[in-house]
């Protein structure tokens, strides 16, 4: 073969090759560039442009988390050896400070527990919880802050009815958190978390507030009477480690401190509890000012008034809160508040549960005068009531009487028995030892409750001796029984009621339809 033949078959054979090669690289996507060039990963076309409103929203979240994580503060706590337990009588709800979150240390040795704080003042004050710090050992706190710079904490003061607590680290032009106000806040307003939950510092979480005016029965183990708990919920995600950390609203404004969490896990599953802002600013500043909370007390029993309350009452809804007992000399009996009496308002601000008219009155000090509106005998009046303090009426209110078991409550033949089918009671008349060891002048005695009834439902107990009904004084079982035989279905009537304890309360109850 000829030299040009040659020639000519290779050319055509490499021809072919790289024909070969290009028509497969069409197909496969193979591309060919030179060693050493940028390897190219990712779609090459521009994002789509983000929906306004979400951008918004993007920014703003983030907005907030610039401005207050600065001053969220993580607490750590070095504590003597305690019970596994800080939840007694409640295990349901759980203040975020353990009894699990605590890092191992050795048996008999301290324990070192973790919480959060926020900054409320450039020169070093801290507020966080009572149950964060009222354990520490003495120099046990210490802060550290979001820059990761630690600092020793002085403990300035607790207050263990609100669950509040400020301490001080020695620095000075700290980022200050905005303090919000808490009385705007409303159900379905978004809210953030922030704080160290499981020891993550600077943790941020979002919900929404879902209720207000909480009272979990979680501050007062003791059963005082003087725990104060308005908590706002949320479901904003909030583990151990949150404790004492700001609850925020979306103007980066603090609203709260959060302190509990419905669990039975005792980690999150769905609600955290926290102190509004206005109640822990006011105890936030006279911690500082005088090392303790200095709080108004009206020194009045109340429960809420419900819908039967409220017909016995004659209010047209259940509104207000419902004055069970005063204490006699107390700033409510001074300003002539009596058992009975529904407050509907305080300095013209509605009080439509216990715990906002605790509240109300604990943000006052001793000696602030506040305006009473009062529901009596279908009328409304006001009182103006000059607030006592806990120091001075604390005794009296919780003073318990007691009962003298030296006389015997059985019933003689000749006493008469009168039963209220319809309310499930029954009623006996009394005799000269009854009225003298239960101080009344007249009335009939509960002799019988029957289980599941109108009565048992309404609180009317066995011992219990019956002054009044609808206002009209009662002597005799047969006009107990006449005056209540007067309603009609579905109609209420309020019962003036003194139980063994020798407390005068009101009992509302209503006539089944």
């Amino acid at each position: 073969m000829s030299t040009k033949s040659i020639l000519a078959a290779v050319f055509l054979i490499s021809l072919g090759i790289i024909f070969g090669v290009v028509l497969v690289s069409s197909f496969k996507g193979i591309d060919f560039s030179f060693a050493g060039e940028d390897v190219k990963l990712g779609a090459q076309q521009a994002p789509i442009k983000p929906n306004s409103t979400l951008q918004a929203l993007n920014d703003a979240f983030h907005a907030v988390s610039k401005s207050v994580t600065p001053s969220v503060v993580f607490v750590q706590v070095e504590m003597d050896q305690q019970s596994d337990s800080q939840d007694d009588g409640n295990q349901f709800f759980h203040r975020f400070f353990g009894p699990d979150f605590k890092f191992d240390m050795p048996k008999r040795g301290p324990e070192v527990g973790a919480g959060s704080g926020v900054i409320i003042a450039a020169n070093g004050y801290i507020l966080t919880n009572n149950h964060v710090v009222t354990s520490a050992k003495k120099n046990g706190i210490k802060v550290q802050l979001s820059d990761t710079r630690e600092y020793k904490a002085k403990l300035i003061g607790t207050d263990k009815y609100t669950d509040l607590a400020v301490i001080k680290i020695d620095a000075d032009n700290l980022p200050v958190a905005t303090l919000g106000n808490s009385d705007e806040v409303e159900v379905g307003h978004i809210v953030f978390a922030i704080g160290a939950p499981l020891g993550l510092k600077s943790t941020m979480t979002q919900g929404i507030v879902s209720a207000l005016g909480r009272n979990i029965g979680i501050i007062d183990n003791e059963k005082s009477g003087y725990g104060i708990e308005n908590f706002i919920q949320t479901d904003a995600a909030v583990n151990p480690g949150n404790s004492g950390g700001p609850l925020v609203n979306i103007n980066g404004e603090v609203v709260g401190i959060n302190s509990a969490i419905a669990t039975t896990n005792a980690r999150y599953q769905g609600y955290s509890f926290a102190i509004p802002l206005n109640l822990a600013k006011q105890v936030a500043t006279d911690i500082i000012k005088y090392g303790k909370f200095r709080r108004g007390f009206l020194g009045i029993m109340i429960k809420p008034v419900d819908a039967v309350t409220a017909k016995a009452a004659g209010l047209d809804k259940a509104k207000g809160v419902w004055v069970e007992n005063v204490t006699k000399d107390a700033a409510g009996d001074k300003a002539g508040v009596e058992y009975g009496d529904i407050i509907l308002t305080v300095d013209g601000k509605e009080v439509n549960s216990p715990q906002e008219l605790q509240t109300t009155v604990a943000s006052k000090h001793p000696g602030s005068i506040v305006t009473l509106e009062i529901w009596r005998d279908k009328k409304i009046g006001e009182k103006k009531a000059e607030l006592g303090s806990r120091d001075e009426e604390g005794e009296t209110i919780t003073e318990k009487v007691k009962n003298d078991k030296g006389e015997s409550d059985s019933e003689s033949d000749a006493e008469k028995v009168v039963t209220v089918k319809e309310l499930g009671v029954s009623v006996k008349s009394i005799d000269s030892k009854i009225k003298k060891r239960y101080e009344v002048e007249k009335g009939v005695m509960v002799s019988d409750i029957e289980d599941m009834s109108p009565a048992q439902d309404r609180g009317l107990k066995k011992g219990d001796v019956v002054t009044e009904v609808g206002g009209q004084k009662v002597s005799t079982p047969d006009q107990f029984e006449s005056l209540v035989k007067k309603l009609k279905p579905g109609d209420a009537v309020m019962l003036r009621v003194k139980g063994e304890d020798k407390k005068m309360r009101f009992v509302p109850i209503e006539m089944p339809k």
